[in-house]
């Protein structure tokens, strides 16, 4: 039989059950991708499809028999493994469906109303040698480490931030997260980079190290000790910034080119998005 026999076999035998039935599983796919959104999970769901889609496309061109038995076997403890693997994602995405209050739609964020307001904090912050640090979350979700700390949820503000971090204050030692132009938590815990070296000498500047090498984030340090900005991004560091470097870097990290206003911005490498 050939390839236009078959579609029209196929067309021949559609009815409305069948939109149905496209339209059943096209939302569950989409319910699957939207719940694994929010959290680092998705590298993984990702890393898995392109492992399984190398070994099918080997087995075929290759005629490979044991890999082929091997991968029709197997389908059934992936259905067991994959519910294991991702069962906090599943967990926080029910209970955020049993809630009345917002259905958790994605959306893009821009942080374009943003970027001056953190900078001018940072700067501030800089010139007391207050220590802090705030992550921007991009296209990597990250409330695995928003629900370490305090949840907040609100506007950001620069007399906001700076109480924030104000010296011996509850939250001073935790970061900032902010995602879709709001303070999501505050006083949250991140990864610590296994990294050594002069410019990671600290915590924080470990820790921003540790949250950009396993997600897309970038992290804005202040130095306790010297007050010395610098800015974390795809697991590099930029240290020792003013405010025009460190304005244009956020910028061209954080806002879509076609929200830039400024016809320069600077970009440095390996910090690019």
């Amino acid at each position: 039989m050939g390839l236009w026999d078959t579609i029209g076999d196929a067309l021949g035998r559609f009815e409305a059950a069948s939109v149905i039935d496209i339209f059943t599983i096209s939302i569950l796919i989409y319910l699957a991708l939207l719940l694994l959104k929010g959290t680092t999970a998705i590298a993984l769901l990702r890393g898995i499809v392109m492992v399984l889609v190398g070994a099918v496309i080997l087995a075929s061109v290759l005629d490979l028999t044991v890999l082929d038995w091997l991968l029709r076997n197997s389908f059934p403890a992936i259905l067991i493994v994959v519910p294991i693997i991702f069962a906090p994602e599943i967990r926080r995405f029910l209970e955020r469906v049993g809630r009345t209050g917002r259905w958790p739609w994605p959306g893009r964020p821009l942080y374009e109303t943003v970027v001056d307001v953190v900078a001018d904090t940072v700067l501030n912050l800089s010139t007391n040698r207050h220590g802090a640090i705030i992550v921007f979350e991009r296209e990597t979700g990250l409330q695995d480490y928003i629900d370490t700390g305090v949840k907040l949820d609100a506007a950001p503000s620069t007399r906001l931030l700076e109480g924030l971090f104000y010296p011996n204050s509850a939250l001073h030692d935790g970061a900032v997260i902010l995602h879709e132009e709001r303070v999501a938590a505050a006083g949250c815990t991140l990864p610590l980079s296994d990294r050594t070296g002069r410019e990671l000498a600290g915590l924080r500047h470990r820790a921003a190290m540790g949250i950009s090498e396993r997600t897309d984030a970038v992290a804005v340090i202040v130095s306790e000790e010297t007050g010395s900005i610098s800015v974390a991004a795809n697991a590099r560091m930029i240290s020792r910034l003013d405010g025009p470097r460190l304005r244009g870097i956020l910028r061209s990290l954080l806002v879509p080119a076609s929200e830039l206003d400024r016809p320069v911005r600077p970009r440095l490498p390996g910090l690019s998005r």
